[in-house]
């Protein structure tokens, strides 16, 4: 693994200091894996969909694990009958780091460590599948200079690989609290969330529930969302949050109904309640406090030897 993160630190430097703003710096699947190299064009065909989860991975959870499955598991639906589907049809995952300040020393853990941690777990994700999608599933580990979500979604957009006649379908997965920052008109220029138009026009979001007190319940969860479909978003200070007398119109913010009517966003499980919290923060602390029965609770089997091999975290 020591050759892996001393690739990836190489792969990284040439990432940024070039002019590129997205790049796959390694594809894996059942059939092939290889040391990580800069690809013009990963194996396989252009995806159709590409399921994209956009975090630090610091470290990769199972909570990501979960988000990951429950995605990919309903677009397994589409490989039911025995024939494999056509490579056109064939998802593909893809899991980005952001590193737009990938010149400064990375803490916990370094990038080219997290880059390692998501190839660990990004076989584990495999492993997870069952056949046809664990043959024909290719996950890619990638990395972006860009902070903004529309930004992050328009440049990988232009990828090669993933570039087919504009039709190429982005699935974000993301958590119910990145939703409601991507929807606080304080975010954007001018608070108009016109920029969200064309990209949910073409591409989703699935929303993971987060249970947690500050959030809500599930209901108040989903009655932000439904708020949109009617056409009702409530912001306050320039932040999109459910309920309260701040209550205006979505038009009035750029934003559409369709983005809900027509199943752009939607909401889909996560942690169930009374299920234990799983986060980067809680691995980070059962490293810290030597609590290995904690972290194998928390993280896949290769991540957790990762890290303890690695000793990271324990100096945070």
């Amino acid at each position: 693994m020591a050759a892996r993160i001393s690739t990836y630190s190489a792969l990284l430097d040439f990432f940024t200091s070039s002019k590129h703003t997205f790049q796959i710096l390694h594809s894996i699947s059942s059939r092939a894996s290889s040391m990580p190299k800069l690809l013009a064009a990963p194996p396989g065909s252009p995806p159709k969909p590409l399921h994209i989860l956009d975090s630090s991975f610091n470290p990769p959870t199972l909570a990501h694990h979960r988000i990951i499955l429950t995605s990919l598991l309903s677009a397994q639906q589409n490989f039911a009958k025995p024939d494999l589907p056509s490579p056109q049809q064939t998802p593909r995952l893809l899991l980005l780091l952001a590193t737009q300040n990938a010149d400064k020393a990375a803490k916990p853990a370094s990038f080219p460590e997290r880059l390692a941690m998501m190839e660990l777990f990004a076989s584990s994700i495999l492993s997870s599948l069952s056949p046809p999608l664990s043959n024909e599933l290719v996950i890619d580990i990638g990395v972006t200079k860009h902070p903004y979500f529309v930004d992050k979604s328009a440049s990988i957009a232009q990828e090669a690989i993933y570039e087919r006649e504009g039709q190429s379908e982005q699935i974000h997965l993301i958590g119910y609290d990145t939703l409601t920052r991507l929807l606080s008109p304080k975010y954007y220029l001018g608070t108009t969330l016109a920029s969200l138009v064309p990209f949910l026009g073409k591409h989703r979001l699935e929303v993971t529930y987060r249970t947690d007190d500050k959030w809500g319940d599930r209901g108040a969860q989903d009655g932000f969302v439904r708020g949109i479909g009617e056409g009702r978003l409530c912001v306050r200070d320039g932040m999109a949050v459910e309920g309260g007398s701040e209550v205006g119109s979505l038009e009035e913010y750029g934003g559409v109904k369709a983005w809900v009517t027509e199943g752009r966003i939607v909401m889909v499980e996560g942690r169930k309640e009374g299920e234990e919290v799983v986060s980067s923060t809680k691995v980070r602390e059962a490293v810290k406090k030597g609590d290995e029965e904690a972290l194998r609770q928390l993280v896949d089997k290769g991540v957790g030897k990762f890290i303890s091999e690695r000793g990271l975290y324990l100096d945070e």
